[in-house]
């Protein structure tokens, strides 16, 4: 697509259809535009808003350009944040994922490095020992012998590379940012989302209702990109939409510092392990448990409650099935 004209129509206000964005896609990955225009574009949509369609086309072309995952396995989960919350907690969702698998469902954990905190999802899988990979034996072996794997975003999203430099030198969120979350390279069938506001939660919401997937949305509403327990927050999934407070869950509220991931990698691995040989605070415990209790009734297509999901999550790690499989997924993956 001419450039020229796209940015005409978006200076005009004008909508993109989902075909159209996800040709500028494939025209960043084959390098057909300048910086200039490319930076002109991510400013013009960021301050006019994206739509879904615009949105699902990015999306698209991402999947498209890049690395598949072709699991082999029936019904799996991510769980994962849109970051940027700036709360720098510990790995909450990543941990979480573990949970979740040692509880008996399949998991493909999509992340990358951290950007605005001390650890992301690659952080804290590396510093284990871990070795990223594509090669699909590998990723298959690991899904169907440990119940989980991992895949490492930079491995897979091709066209992301071209957009590095100029989203850092810009300096502010990009749709790019919105993306993260969409494009895990197996595409699963369900997804436990957390998103920092209200406004990307109804945006994800109705992405989710076009791909047709199993969801669920959390926010904690002073702003963590994930379910907190420091005060009350919002789930929105296929089935419902509400707002819990701790004690629903039968938990006790949590202080920030509890989440703090610490002050370097060392520090929020650490807080990873104590976590899975259930050692750890209880207000990490606690936020664990909840995120993974909600990602399983995700994965239970809401036929559980949430008082139910919540028991079997305590139960993996507290029977330490959530420890073992971490032990051989790194056993699998080094």
């Amino acid at each position: 697509m001419e450039m020229k004209q796209v940015l005409e129509r978006i200076l005009n206000h004008e909508e993109l259809s989902r075909e159209e964005t996800r040709q500028i896609l494939h025209g960043i990955a084959r390098e057909e535009y300048s910086d200039e225009q490319i930076s002109a574009l991510l400013t013009g949509i960021q301050m006019r808003g994206i739509t879904v369609d615009e949105l699902l086309g990015f999306r698209d072309g991402i999947l498209e350009t890049g690395v598949p995952a072709l699991l082999n396995a029936d019904r799996y989960i991510d769980v994962v944040g849109t970051g940027g919350d700036r709360k720098n907690t510990f790995n909450i969702s990543t941990t979480s994922c573990f949970v979740i698998a040692g509880a008996g469902y399949k998991v493909a954990k999509h992340g990358n490095y951290a950007a605005t905190s001390i650890s992301g999802a690659s952080n804290v899988i590396r510093q284990h020992g871990v070795t990223f990979t594509d090669n699909i034996d590998v990723l298959n072996r690991s899904i169907n012998e440990c119940g989980i794997v991992y895949l490492h975003a930079q491995l897979f999203a091709s066209a992301m590379k071209f957009v590095a430099h100029i989203r850092k030198a810009l300096q502010f969120p990009t749709f790019f940012n919105l993306l993260g979350p969409l494009v895990n390279p197996s595409q699963p069938k369900c997804q436990l989302l957390g998103v920092a506001n209200l406004d990307q939660m109804r945006l994800y919401g109705n992405v989710y209702q076009k791909l047709g997937i199993d969801y669920g949305i959390v926010n904690s509403m002073d702003g963590y990109d994930e379910i907190s327990l420091t005060g009350d927050f919002k789930v929105k999934t296929n089935q419902y939409e509400k707002v819990f407070k701790p004690a629903d869950l039968g938990l006790k509220a949590v202080t920030p510092e509890e989440l703090v991931a610490g002050a370097n990698e060392d520090e929020a691995a650490q807080i990873f392990d104590s976590v899975l040989e259930d050692r750890a605070l209880p207000g990490q415990k606690a936020v664990v448990m909840a995120n993974a209790a909600f990602a399983i009734q995700v994965m239970e297509g809401g036929r559980k409650s949430i008082d139910e999901c919540l028991q079997i999550a305590k139960e993996s790690i507290e029977s330490g099935r959530a420890l073992n499989t971490f032990k051989k997924f790194v056993e699998l993956n080094q």
